[in-house]
C-alpha cells in the first residue's frame, strides 16, 4: 500500500476557527497546556480555536485511554480527541490536533521506506495499524520532504514489544532525532500552512535580526540628535551579533548607539514600521548588549496613532536598567496596545565616560503573553563538562514570586539524575516567602511552566522545550502531608547564596526534560548561555469548563427555548435543565450561572463586554463505548486511534 501524510479531500478540513470543548474529565494540567498549545497554533499558523457555541462539528477533548485523535474533520458532530494520563506535554497536544486537522503520522508516507525501516516483529500485538501507510487517493505530502524532526513522527521505540527499536532510520544520525515532542518542525508548519492556505499567522507581528540593509523597515527618528548604526562588531563590544555569533562570514549585524562621543543627554531613536494589533496585548522580546557607561540607558516606548492623535502619541513602557556586561542579555517587555502603533527604542547617553554603547538584536513581537521570569544560566558548557550526575550536579534558580504572591524556585540537574544521566532534569518547588501568611494553603491550581528557550532569531521557527506542573491541593506526600502545603510546614531548610535560610518544599517535574543530544541539536545553548522562562499562573477557572450534555442517546436536539446566558454564553440542555456554557480564553473567562462575571489573569485589565445573542444549539450525542469498540469503529470508518509513547 502506498500513501503520504495529509488526508485528501476538502470535506476533511475544519474551518480556520475550530470549535472545541474541554471536558471536565481532563486533568487540570492538561487543560492549561491545551490552551498553551492553541497559542502556538495562533503564533505559527492561521488556525484558531474557540469554545464551542453550537456549531454542527466540534472537537471534544477528554481524558481517554492514552493520546489519540481521528484524522481530519469526520463531520459527525462531536469528534473526540483524547489527552489521557501522561499526555500532558505541549508537543503531544500539538501532535493530536495535527491529526484532527488532517495529518497522518510522518512514517505513514508512501515514500517512508526510503527513509526508515519498520521492524514488524518488534511491534506490540494489536498496534500494527499505527505503522500503516496510506495510498495516494487518501493522503498527500504537499510536496514537502520527509521530515525526521516532525512532531508527528514516532520515536524509534514506539510500541516496542521488547528492547529493540521498531523504527530504524536509514541515516543512523537520525535515530535519536525522530519522535521529538518539543514543538512543530519547520516542515510541520509548511504542510499545515499549505493545507489551510495560510499566508500569515494570527498572533505573530514582526521579527528582525538586522541581516538586511533595510533593517526590517525600521526608521531613524527626526526627533533626536544621534543615530543607531547597523554594525557587525564594536571594539568595546559586542564583537559579534547575536543571530550568528560570528559563525557566518559577511553576515551578522545588529543595531548600535554609540555613547563614546557626544554630550550628556544625546538621544538616538529607532522606530519600527507601523503595526496593527488585534488582541490588545503583546510581548516584545529582544537581546541587549550594554558596553557603555552605567548611566547610559535604553527605553522602550510605543507611538500610538488614533483619530484624536493622527500623528502619534508617545507612551513610555519600560526603562531597561541593565549594568554594562560583556554578553548579550534577553529582555521581555509587555505591551497593551489597541490602536496602530510603532515600537520605539530610545538610547540616551549618560554623564559618564564610555568606550562603547547600547546594542540590540533579534527582535520579536507577537500578540502573546510574556513569561513572568527569566532564569539566565551563563557558562553553561563548563557546567555540562564538570557537573556530576545526581544531587551534586543540581543547581537552583534564584527565588521568584508569582502574580498571586507564591514564592518558588526551580532546580536543574545539569547532567541528569543518578537514575537518568545524560538528560536535563528539572523540578518545581514552592519555597517560604514574604506573603505566606496571606495565601491559600495548600496551594491550589497554580500552573507552573518551565520553558528552555530555543534561541533561534525568528520566534516562529523556534522549537523550545517546556514542561508544566499544576498544584493539586489534595495531593499528599509519602508522609500524608499536603504536597503543596505551606513550605514552612512541609519543606526542608535550605540556604540562599547570601546565607539567608528558608524552607523549600518538595519538587515535582521530570528527570527526562531533554536529552543532551537534543540540547545540542538546536540553539538552546547560545553565547554559552541558556534561558529558562518561567511562568506561574492561576488556572482554577478551568476546574469546571464547558459542561457536556448527558451521554444518553436522544431522538433529537435539546434546545433551550430561551437563552438566559450573558456575554455570548450559549445555552444547552443538560439533564432537562438549561445550562450556560461560558466563553473562555487563555487569560480570561466568564463564570456564574449566567456567565455574568468575568475573571482574568491580568488583575489590572477589565474589559466590559455587553452583548445580546440568541443562539439555538444542536447537541450531537454519541454513545460512550469501550476502547475496543471505539477502535473497531475508527478502523471501519478509516479513522485512526493513536496511542503514543513519548
Amino acid at each position: 500500500v502506498q500513501g503520504r501524510n495529509a488526508i485528501i479531500g476538502d470535506n476533511y478540513r475544519w474551518p480556520h476557527v475550530v470549535p472545541y470543548v474541554l471536558e471536565d474529565s481532563l486533568e487540570m494540567n492538561a487543560k492549561g497546556l491545551i490552551l498553551k498549545a492553541f497559542e502556538q497554533y495562533r503564533l505559527k499558523t492561521c488556525i484558531d480555536f474557540k469554545p464551542w457555541e453550537g456549531e454542527k462539528n466540534y472537537i471534544s477533548v477528554f481524558k481517554g485511554s492514552g493520546c489519540w485523535s481521528s484524522v481530519g474533520n469526520r463531520r459527525h458532530g462531536l469528534q473526540q480527541l483524547s489527552i489521557g494520563a501522561s499526555c500532558d506535554r505541549i508537543g503531544t497536544i500539538q501532535h493530536e490536533f495535527l491529526h484532527a486537522l488532517g495529518f497522518w503520522h510522518e512514517q505513514s508516507r508512501s515514500d517512508r521506506d526510503d527513509y526508515v525501516s519498520i521492524v514488524w516483529d518488534r511491534i506490540q500485538t494489536g498496534q500494527e495499524h499505527n505503522f500503516e501507510k496510506y495510498n495516494d487517493s487518501t493522503s498527500d505530502s504537499l510536496n514537502v520532504p520527509y521530515d525526521y524532526t516532525s512532531v508527528l513522527h514516532y520515536s524509534q521505540n514506539a510500541f516496542k514489544n521488547g528492547t529493540e527499536p521498531t523504527i530504524v532510520t536509514k541515516i543512523p544520525d537520525f535515530m535519536d532525532i525522530i519522535g521529538q515532542r518539543m514543538d512543530f518542525s519547520d516542515y510541520d508548519l509548511q504542510k499545515l500552512n499549505r493545507l489551510y492556505n495560510c499566508s500569515s499567522s494570527l498572533s505573530f507581528m514582526d521579527t528582525c535580526s538586522f541581516e538586511l540593509e533595510n533593517v526590517c523597515g525600521m526608521i531613524q527618528s527626526s526627533d533626536d540628535n544621534s543615530d543607531w548604526q547597523r554594525l557587525s562588531q564594536v571594539p568595546a563590544g559586542p564583537t559579534t551579533d547575536h543571530t550568528n555569533m560570528g559563525e557566518c562570514e559577511a553576515s551578522g549585524y545588529f543595531m548600535h548607539f554609540s555613547t563614546s562621543a557626544g554630550g550628556e543627554g544625546s538621544i538616538a531613536i529607532l522606530e519600527s514600521r507601523i503595526l496593527y494589533p488585534k488582541r490588545g496585548f503583546q510581548c516584545l522580546q529582544f537581546y541587549f548588549y550594554h558596553s557603555g557607561h552605567e548611566s547610559d540607558r535604553l527605553s522602550v516606548w510605543v507611538r500610538e496613532y488614533t483619530s484624536a492623535n493622527p500623528n502619534g502619541t508617545l507612551r513610555l513602557i519600560e526603562e531597561i536598567k541593565d549594568s554594562p556586561a560583556n554578553y548579550w542579555q534577553l529582555h521581555h517587555v509587555s505591551l497593551n496596545v489597541t490602536s496602530k502603533f510603532r515600537v520605539v527604542f530610545q538610547g540616551v547617553k549618560g554623564n559618564g565616560l564610555s568606550s562603547g554603547g547600547l546594542s540590540i538584536d533579534d527582535i520579536n513581537l507577537s500578540e502573546t503573553q510574556c513569561p513572568h521570569h527569566v532564569w539566565h544560566i551563563r557558562n553553561f558548557t563548563q557546567l555540562l563538562n564538570t557537573s556530576p550526575a545526581g544531587q551534586e550536579g543540581k543547581i537552583y534558580s534564584p527565588p521568584f514570586y508569582s502574580s498571586e504572591g507564591y514564592a518558588f524556585q526551580v532546580s536543574l540537574y545539569v547532567n541528569g539524575t543518578t537514575d537518568s544521566p545524560f538528560n536535563l532534569a528539572i523540578f518545581w518547588h514552592l519555597i517560604s516567602g514574604a506573603n505566606d501568611d496571606h495565601l491559600q494553603w495548600p496551594c491550589a491550581w497554580q500552573q507552573g511552566t518551565m520553558l528552555l528557550l530555543d534561541q533561534h532569531p525568528d520566534i516562529r521557527q523556534r522549537m523550545s522545550n517546556q514542561r508544566s506542573i499544576t498544584t493539586d491541593p489534595l495531593k499528599l506526600d509519602d508522609s500524608s502531608n499536603y504536597f503543596w502545603g505551606r513550605p514552612d510546614e512541609v519543606g526542608s531548610t535550605a540556604t540562599f547564596p547570601n546565607g539567608t535560610t528558608f524552607k523549600r518544599g518538595p519538587g515535582i517535574g521530570t528527570s527526562a526534560f531533554l536529552t543532551h543530544q537534543r540540547l545540542r541539536s538546536r540553539d538552546f545553548i547560545k553565547d554559552d548561555s541558556i534561558y529558562i522562562l518561567l511562568t506561574m499562573e492561576d488556572i482554577s477557572h478551568l476546574l469546571s469548563t464547558q459542561p457536556s450534555a448527558s451521554p444518553t442517546v436522544v431522538d433529537g436536539p435539546d434546545i433551550c427555548p430561551e437563552n438566559p446566558c450573558e456575554n455570548d454564553g450559549v445555552c444547552v440542555v443538560v439533564d432537562r435543565a438549561p445550562v450556560c456554557r461560558c466563553p473562555a480564553g487563555d487569560n480570561w473567562w466568564y463564570m456564574g450561572e449566567k456567565c455574568e462575571r468575568k475573571g482574568s489573569s491580568q488583575e489590572n485589565t477589565v474589559i466590559a463586554v455587553s452583548s445580546t445573542i440568541a443562539v439555538f444549539v444542536v447537541m450531537l450525542i454519541v454513545t460512550i463505548t469501550t476502547a475496543v469498540c471505539l477502535r473497531k469503529k475508527y478502523r471501519k470508518g478509516r479513522e485512526e486511534k493513536l496511542t503514543l509513547e513519548d
